[in-house]
Protein backbone atom coordinates (compact mmCIF):
# COMPACT_ATOMS: atom_id res chain seq x y z
CA UNK A 1 0.00 0.00 0.00
CA UNK A 2 1.26 3.39 -1.02
CA UNK A 3 -0.17 7.01 -0.14
CA UNK A 4 0.71 10.23 -0.94
CA UNK A 5 0.63 14.07 -0.56
CA UNK A 6 2.11 16.86 -2.65
CA UNK A 7 3.38 20.48 -1.63
CA UNK A 8 3.41 23.59 -3.30
CA UNK A 9 5.74 26.05 -2.54
CA UNK A 10 6.35 29.84 -4.20
CA UNK A 11 8.73 32.81 -3.18
CA UNK A 12 10.98 32.79 -0.14
CA UNK A 13 10.89 31.09 3.49
CA UNK A 14 9.28 34.72 5.48
CA UNK A 15 7.16 36.08 2.73
CA UNK A 16 6.13 32.66 0.34
CA UNK A 17 3.18 30.61 0.54
CA UNK A 18 2.73 26.65 0.00
CA UNK A 19 -0.21 24.58 -0.11
CA UNK A 20 -0.58 20.74 0.46
CA UNK A 21 -2.92 18.25 -1.42
CA UNK A 22 -3.44 14.84 0.13
CA UNK A 23 -4.52 11.77 -2.48
CA UNK A 24 -7.82 11.48 -0.85
CA UNK A 25 -9.89 14.79 -0.93
CA UNK A 26 -9.25 15.35 2.87
CA UNK A 27 -7.01 18.37 2.03
CA UNK A 28 -6.80 20.16 -1.47
CA UNK A 29 -4.68 23.07 -1.47
CA UNK A 30 -4.56 23.76 2.42
CA UNK A 31 -2.41 26.84 2.67
CA UNK A 32 0.70 26.53 5.02
CA UNK A 33 3.44 29.12 4.98
CA UNK A 34 6.00 30.59 7.96
CA UNK A 35 3.23 32.40 9.61
CA UNK A 36 1.53 29.45 10.19
CA UNK A 37 4.36 27.25 11.23
CA UNK A 38 6.32 30.00 13.32
CA UNK A 39 3.74 32.36 14.31
CA UNK A 40 -0.43 32.01 14.71
CA UNK A 41 -1.14 32.84 11.44
CA UNK A 42 -3.47 31.05 8.85
CA UNK A 43 -3.44 27.83 7.42
CA UNK A 44 -1.70 24.13 8.21
CA UNK A 45 1.94 23.19 9.14
CA UNK A 46 4.36 20.32 8.71
CA UNK A 47 4.26 19.43 12.68
CA UNK A 48 0.55 19.67 13.15
CA UNK A 49 -0.18 17.33 10.10
CA UNK A 50 2.68 14.84 11.76
CA UNK A 51 0.82 15.43 14.58
CA UNK A 52 -2.78 14.49 13.66
CA UNK A 53 -1.09 11.72 11.48
CA UNK A 54 0.61 10.11 14.91
CA UNK A 55 -3.07 10.67 17.02
CA UNK A 56 -4.69 8.88 14.04
CA UNK A 57 -2.58 6.00 13.80
CA UNK A 58 -1.93 5.12 17.21
CA UNK A 59 -6.17 5.42 18.22
CA UNK A 60 -6.35 2.72 14.82
CA UNK A 61 -3.17 1.07 16.67
CA UNK A 62 -5.21 0.75 19.97
CA UNK A 63 -8.58 -0.11 18.91
CA UNK A 64 -5.78 -3.02 17.06
CA UNK A 65 -4.44 -4.57 20.48
CA UNK A 66 -7.97 -4.33 21.83
CA UNK A 67 -9.35 -6.38 19.39
CA UNK A 68 -6.65 -8.94 19.81
CA UNK A 69 -7.28 -9.13 23.59
CA UNK A 70 -11.35 -9.28 22.92
CA UNK A 71 -11.98 -5.70 23.66
CA UNK A 72 -13.57 -3.32 22.25
CA UNK A 73 -13.69 0.84 22.79
CA UNK A 74 -16.59 2.50 23.00
CA UNK A 75 -14.07 5.50 22.38
CA UNK A 76 -10.95 6.63 21.78
CA UNK A 77 -9.43 10.28 21.59
CA UNK A 78 -5.58 10.81 21.29
CA UNK A 79 -3.69 14.02 21.04
CA UNK A 80 -0.54 14.56 20.26
CA UNK A 81 1.84 17.29 20.25
CA UNK A 82 4.92 17.44 18.45
CA UNK A 83 7.86 19.81 19.22
CA UNK A 84 10.06 21.90 16.91
CA UNK A 85 13.18 22.76 18.73
CA UNK A 86 16.28 24.91 17.07
CA UNK A 87 18.87 22.18 16.06
CA UNK A 88 21.90 24.10 15.13
CA UNK A 89 21.40 26.14 12.21
CA UNK A 90 18.15 24.01 11.79
CA UNK A 91 14.92 22.71 13.44
CA UNK A 92 14.25 19.32 14.41
CA UNK A 93 11.20 17.12 15.36
CA UNK A 94 12.74 16.06 19.17
CA UNK A 95 9.07 14.42 20.67
CA UNK A 96 5.89 13.61 20.03
CA UNK A 97 3.52 13.31 23.26
CA UNK A 98 0.59 11.51 22.68
CA UNK A 99 -2.32 11.85 25.28
CA UNK A 100 -4.95 9.51 25.00
CA UNK A 101 -8.30 9.18 26.90
CA UNK A 102 -9.88 5.82 26.20
CA UNK A 103 -13.30 4.04 27.64
CA UNK A 104 -13.28 1.00 27.18
CA UNK A 105 -16.03 -1.83 29.32
CA UNK A 106 -14.20 -5.25 30.01
CA UNK A 107 -10.90 -4.08 30.89
CA UNK A 108 -8.41 -2.56 34.13
CA UNK A 109 -5.74 0.04 34.37
CA UNK A 110 -3.10 -2.64 34.10
CA UNK A 111 -4.50 -4.27 30.66
CA UNK A 112 -5.08 -0.76 29.37
CA UNK A 113 -1.46 0.45 29.93
CA UNK A 114 0.13 -2.61 28.81
CA UNK A 115 -2.22 -3.00 25.27
CA UNK A 116 -1.67 0.99 24.94
CA UNK A 117 2.18 1.10 25.39
CA UNK A 118 2.51 -1.73 23.07
CA UNK A 119 0.34 0.05 20.70
CA UNK A 120 2.84 3.21 20.66
CA UNK A 121 5.74 1.55 20.23
CA UNK A 122 3.66 -0.92 17.18
CA UNK A 123 2.16 2.29 15.61
CA UNK A 124 3.78 2.61 11.61
CA UNK A 125 4.06 6.89 12.28
CA UNK A 126 5.59 5.88 15.85
CA UNK A 127 8.10 3.59 13.86
CA UNK A 128 8.85 6.51 11.19
CA UNK A 129 9.67 8.90 13.54
CA UNK A 130 13.16 9.45 14.95
CA UNK A 131 11.90 11.94 17.75
CA UNK A 132 11.04 10.61 21.41
CA UNK A 133 7.71 9.29 21.63
CA UNK A 134 5.97 9.73 25.03
CA UNK A 135 2.26 8.66 25.77
CA UNK A 136 -0.32 9.17 28.46
CA UNK A 137 -3.30 6.62 28.41
CA UNK A 138 -6.16 7.37 30.67
CA UNK A 139 -8.75 4.91 30.75
CA UNK A 140 -11.99 6.32 31.20
CA UNK A 141 -14.67 4.21 33.19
Amino acid sequence: MKKSASAHWSGGLMDGQGSITTETPALREAPYGFKSRFESGPGTNPEELIAAAHAACFSMSLSLGLGNAGLTADSIDTKAVVTLDKDGDGFSITTSHLTCKAKVPGTDAATFAKIAQASKEGCPVSKVLKATITLDAVLDS
